[in-house]
């Protein structure tokens, strides 16, 4: 699927066309991710790179690039705990 967007001149004058959607799909896939619209494959595959750049951007812009809720971390512990006592 395409889509094309509408961008003010001012904000891509003297820039790669190409590289501005590489990196509004990037940025649109990090976003999707940290929300948790998209897992970590989708982002990648959205954004079109390998798990290593989109951890590599993850770390750039402050995202936490493992996306487990603190609650079924401890509930894992929790199940390993009990299994081995």
């Amino acid at each position: 699927m395409q889509l094309t967007l509408e961008i003010p001149d001012q904000y891509i004058r003297g820039q790669n066309q190409s590289q501005i959607a590489r990196q509004i799909k990037l940025y649109s896939a990090l976003l999707m991710f940290q929300s948790g619209q998209l897992s970590r494959g989708a982002a990648c595959e959205f954004a079109g790179v390998d798990i290593y750049d989109f951890f590599l951007a993850c770390k750039q812009h402050q995202i936490s690039a493992i996306n487990t809720p603190v609650e079924s971390i401890e509930a894992d512990v929790s199940r390993f705990q009990h299994r081995h006592t």
